[in-house]
C-alpha cells in the first residue's frame, strides 16, 4: 500500500535529533515562552527573509491575530479567495468582519488578481491571499491593488513554506503574514502550531502581547488578547526540522517532476514552475470529472489519495447558517471554486515517498480509463 501520508516515516530521518530536542526541553523545566521559542522565531524569520516572527498556537490563530492587530470596525470587509480551506474564512469571521469571496484562476487555483478590483467597496479593509497547494499567488498585481486602494495585505502561507515569487519568499509581500506548522505541512510540528511574520516592529510588538492574553508583563494586560502561544516543545522540534526544509522541498519537487513528465494528459495537472514561480508542492492536485471513481480505482490498486477540499467555503453548512440580514457569504456565483472542489484529487507526494513509489502511481494512473 502506498499511503498518502505517514508521519512516522516522514519524521524518521530527523527522529534522533528530535528526541534530543524533546529531552532537552523536558529536562529544562521551562515549557512556555522560553529560549526554544526565541531561537525558532529568530531562525524562521531569517529563513523567510522577515525581521520578526511570532510563534502562535495554530495557523488559524496566526490569521486571526494578523487581523486582530488592526482592530478593524465590526462589519468591514476582507477579500479572500473562494477556493481555500475554511480556516482562512473563519479567521475573518472571528474578528467580526465579512469575508468577500473572489474566484480563483482555474490554472493556478489561486485568487485571480483581475477579479479583486470589482469586489472592492468603501467597506473593504484588507485582502487575504492564500498560496494554495504550495504555489505562490501572482503577487505584483495584488500588491499594486492594495497600495492603490490603501488596503492591508495579509498572506496565508500555511501550505507554502519556502515557496518563492520572483525570488522572494512568500510571506514577505504582506503587511502581516501567517504560517501553519500542522504536522503534515512541509515544515510540520508534532501538533498544532503556527507563526505570524512581519517587518513592522509595531505589529510584531502588539501581536506578541495579543498571543499572551494581551500582556507582556505577567498579570498586567494592555489588550483584550488570547492564549495562543507556540510552546517550547514544538519550537524545539521545528528548529530541528527547519534545517531540513530545503531538502524536503527539493525532494517533493523531484517527485512532482515525475508526475509532470509521466502522467498522460487525461488528467489536468498543476501548472509547472515558470520564471517567476517556485512552488513547493505541499499538495500535488490533479483534476478529473470522474474524481470519485479515480479515487476508488487507485485505492483498489493500493494507492491512497486525499481530496483538498470536498466542500468549498460558501457551501459549508456552518457558513450557510451564519448569515445576517445585510450579508450572505453564499450570495453570488462561484463556479470555478465549485469545479475545483468537485474535481480535485491529491496524489501522494510526501517526503517519505520514494521515486519508485511515484512511478508506480503514474503507471496506475496512466492505465486508468477515464
Amino acid at each position: 500500500m502506498i499511503e498518502y501520508e505517514n508521519l512516522k516515516l516522514l519524521n524518521a530521518p530527523f527522529q534522533e535529533e528530535i528526541d534530543e530536542a524533546v529531552l532537552r526541553v523536558s529536562r529544562s523545566g521551562w515549557f512556555i515562552l522560553g529560549n526554544e521559542i526565541e531561537k525558532f522565531e529568530a531562525e524562521f524569520a531569517a529563513f523567510n527573509g522577515n525581521k520578526f516572527c511570532i510563534g502562535v498556537a495554530s495557523g488559524l490563530d496566526a490569521l486571526a491575530l494578523s487581523l486582530k492587530y488592526y482592530d478593524f470596525p465590526e462589519g468591514m470587509e476582507v477579500i479572500v479567495p473562494s477556493n481555500t480551506y475554511i480556516a482562512t474564512v473563519l479567521s475573518i469571521m472571528q474578528n467580526g468582519l465579512k469575508p468577500v469571496l473572489v474566484e480563483p484562476s482555474i490554472g493556478t487555483y489561486n485568487i485571480d488578481p483581475a477579479k479583486i478590483k470589482e469586489k472592492i467597496t468603501k467597506n473593504t479593509c484588507a485582502v487575504m491571499v492564500v498560496h494554495l497547494y504550495g504555489r505562490p499567488c501572482d503577487m505584483d498585481p495584488i500588491v499594486e491593488i492594495c497600495e492603490a486602494n490603501h488596503l492591508v495585505l495579509i498572506e496565508d502561507c500555511a501550505q507554502a513554506h519556502g515557496a518563492k515569487y520572483k525570488s522572494k519568499n512568500v510571506g514577505t509581500f504582506g503587511h502581516v503574514n501567517a504560517f501553519s506548522f500542522y504536522p503534515t505541512k512541509n515544515l510540520g510540528a508534532f501538533g498544532d502550531a503556527g507563526a505570524v511574520l512581519t517587518d513592522d516592529p509595531e505589529i510584531a510588538n502588539k501581536i506578541r502581547k495579543l498571543r499572551n492574553y494581551g500582556s507582556s508583563i505577567k498579570y498586567f494586560n494592555e489588550y483584550v488578547g488570547m492564549n495562543s502561544r507556540l510552546d517550547e516543545m514544538q519550537a524545539a522540534i521545528l528548529s530541528v526540522k527547519l534545517k531540513y526544509l530545503y531538502k524536503i522541498n527539493q525532494h517533493k519537487k523531484e517527485l512532482a517532476q515525475i508526475y509532470d513528465k509521466g502522467l498522460s494528459n487525461h488528467l489536468v495537472k498543476p501548472l509547472p514552475d515558470d520564471e517567476s514561480i517556485y512552488q513547493v508542492h505541499h499538495i500535488y492536485p490533479v483534476r478529473t470529472t470522474n474524481r470519485d471513481e479515480l479515487k476508488a480505482y487507485l485505492l483498489e490498486n493500493g494507492i491512497k489519495t486525499e481530496i483538498h477540499y470536498p466542500v468549498p467555503p460558501h457551501k459549508q453548512l456552518a457558513l450557510i447558517n451564519h448569515q445576517c440580514k445585510d450579508w450572505n457569504i453564499t450570495k453570488g456565483s462561484f463556479p470555478i471554486a465549485e469545479e475545483i472542489h468537485e474535481t480535485e484529487l491529491s496524489l501522494p507526494i510526501s517526503f517519505f515517498h520514494s521515486k519508485s513509489d511515484i512511478e508506480r502511481v503514474v503507471t496506475a494512473l496512466n492505465r486508468w480509463q477515464n
